[in-house]
């Protein structure tokens, strides 16, 4: 599904050149679930953006479905993201003015299609995401974890190949944490959607099939819910 080769990325800070990513190899396959765990400023979110054609590296290849993703112009970027990539954000990114129902149904208006059926597709989105009732409201009218799943409709609602979550439980207590975390779970089995997440919560990496810690711009270590001693690796960053 994604295959990143020699990934680098840096920014000039007047004089100064800031290394981001030194080097990143990465292979995700399709259905896979992946964590993507480190400190502040190791490249983590700097790698999402990439994967999500929101930026460009400075060398090196991410290749979705076996096309150069890097190596398109912004058009034909905003194309392949309206068609194979979800994003969710840990602020939600909900559009203050849009009901519920709006603002999930957003990506296919913005995108100019004409579905019969749009309408019941939003409605059956809501369903599983547990919003009925709540079609009608403002995002500002709606709990922590509400927005949260408005927003997980929202990026599911043009069924992507691709989902990449920001620190989707950043700003939840644990309950609508495990909440949305299991909502994400229960996708990514239904629709075999590649999810790559950043988080900083061992509780969300849990539910992933592989986590990768980063460290410096670099992949200090992977590993994978298969893998002898993964329980270990959960239990030393509780430690």
């Amino acid at each position: 599904m994604i295959s990143i080769n020699q990934l680098f990325k840096s920014f000039e800070q007047g004089n100064l050149k800031i290394e981001v990513l030194k080097g990143i190899d990465l292979t995700i396959k399709e259905g896979e679930f992946i964590a993507i765990m480190g400190p502040s400023g190791s490249g983590k979110s700097t790698l999402l953006q990439l994967l999500g054609g929101l930026d460009t590296p400075s060398s090196g290849q991410v290749k979705i479905q076996g096309k150069d993703f890097s190596g398109l112009t912004e058009k034909q970027r905003t194309i392949v993201r309206r068609k194979s990539i979800g994003f969710i954000f840990q602020n939600y990114q909900l559009l203050p003015t849009l009901t519920v129902e709006e603002n999930i149904g957003f990506p296919l208006y913005a995108d100019g299609r004409k579905d019969k059926n749009m309408k019941e597709k939003i409605r059956n989105m809501i369903k599983e995401v547990g919003l009925e009732g709540f079609e009608k409201k403002a995002p500002n009218l709606l709990s922590g974890g509400q927005q949260q799943r408005v927003s997980i409709a929202r990026a599911l609602i043009h069924e992507p190949k691709i989902l990449l979550a920001d620190e989707p439980t950043g700003n939840l207590d644990r309950q609508r944490a495990k909440e949305i975390l299991d909502l994400l779970a229960k996708f990514n089995k239904q629709r075999k959607q590649s999810i790559i997440m950043v988080t900083h919560d061992i509780f969300a990496a849990g539910y992933a099939d592989k986590i990768i810690l980063f460290k410096d711009g670099i992949i200090e270590t992977e590993v994978t819910r298969e893998d002898h001693g993964y329980a270990e690796y959960l239990a030393s960053f509780l430690a």
